[in-house]
């Protein structure tokens, strides 16, 4: 997610997962906290706001690198610079990106229809890897008739991908509805390579559920955990066998955003810019909390340091609220595919949609 797993939110949400792991007893990594997208266009220009997504936490034990492209010499190339020049420890391939923008041009969740392209984009980048892991995400397929994740599972397997995630939900789905974890569950049994599963992870219950229905290796947590790095506290703690669970009160809440902040500022290098990134933070942050109409808009206009500690402030301490669980993000409804012309007639790539697929290669969020 653009925008929201940058290097200060992962180090918060590292952070939270180390919480865990200690609270069960547990001495080790807490799990991989990617970064959020790039594109590989934009990583072999060295576009200098590319380079600084890619920046790693300095105390984050594995680097971890989530990538964005459509052209299968470019990918190669974007993921033979992580490798040579050691930015990397493991490489995630985005392919599940819903956004019309991005799909009309046959990027993203729709690009996996393609059998040729989106071998030759996993072939490259696990040929330029240099032995580091690469991942991939996926979702179900288009829609309910045009399914492709097992075909991509396979793909990817032969291709020596080392795992791959599914979000159980269509590109036409969105995040609408519920996610089919049944479709996790085939793509378990069809792979011998560790899959993950993705899709309505909003609490350890969750985590646990998922993985008693699918028998899926791990989970991948998304809208989840916008304001709310605990949830890896949670998640992390339940892996371990520990019944620990984070129910912060206001104050440890307005301690996190805090922090939060001023691990921005360091990251940003500029107050005014981490405090405009942190406010889309503070409004999920704040989710089932009795602040008030005023409190929220204040609190979502701060511009300064000293602006959020006096704002904070003014709000009274409570109890974490039931309201604070449970989904993250607006659901929607099913959109109609966007899609290029003829797209859906052929699993192979045209000459003219050959030419037309770098088109694809936008900066954009999603999966």
């Amino acid at each position: 997610m653009a925008g929201v797993t940058n290097p200060p939110f992962r180090r918060l949400c590292r952070e939270a997962g180390e919480l865990g792991a200690r609270e069960a007893g547990y001495e080790g990594i807490s799990g991989l906290y990617v970064c959020e997208m790039v594109t590989t266009r934009a990583l072999v220009e060295r576009h200098p706001e590319t380079m600084r997504m890619i920046e790693p936490d300095p105390e984050d034990p594995i680097r971890s690198i989530q990538l964005y492209g459509v052209e299968p010499k470019t990918v190669g190339a974007a993921v033979r610079i992580l490798a040579d020049e050691d930015r990397a420890d493991h490489i995630d391939l985005n392919f599940g990106c819903p956004v019309p923008k991005v799909t009309r041009k046959g990027g993203g969740a729709a690009l996996p229809w393609k059998l040729d392209l989106f071998t030759d984009i996993v072939t490259a980048a696990v040929e330029n890897s240099g032995g580091i892991p690469v991942t991939v995400k996926t979702r179900i397929g288009i829609d309910a008739d045009h399914h492709t994740y097992l075909d991509a599972g396979r793909i990817a397997q032969d291709a020596g991908i080392s795992a791959m995630t599914l979000h159980g939900r269509t590109m036409t789905q969105h995040y609408a509805g519920h996610a089919d974890w049944d479709a996790i569950a085939s793509l378990v049994d069809a792979l011998d390579i560790p899959v993950l599963g993705n899709g309505d992870l909003f609490s350890a219950d969750d985590a646990q559920a998922m993985r008693e229905h699918t028998g899926c290796a791990g989970i991948v947590v998304g809208r989840g955990c916008q304001g709310r790095p605990w949830i890896f506290t949670d998640l992390v703690a339940q892996s371990h066998g520990s019944t620990i669970r984070a129910r912060p009160s206001f104050r440890d809440v307005a301690s996190t955003i805090r922090r939060h902040a001023e691990y921005s500022i360091d990251h940003f290098g500029d107050e005014l810019r981490a405090m405009r990134e942190m406010r889309k933070h503070i409004t999920w942050y704040l989710r089932g909390f009795s602040v008030g109409g005023e409190g929220r808009r204040d609190l979502a206009l701060v511009s300064t340091l000293a602006e959020l500690d006096d704002r904070l402030a003014a709000i009274p301490d409570q109890d974490y609220p039931e309201a604070a669980d449970g989904p993250r993000g607006r659901a929607g409804t099913e959109k109609k595919p966007h899609l290029p012309e003829f797209w859906l007639d052929s699993r192979q790539l045209s000459a003219e949609q050959s030419l037309r697929i770098q088109a694809a290669e936008v900066d954009t969020s999603g999966g």
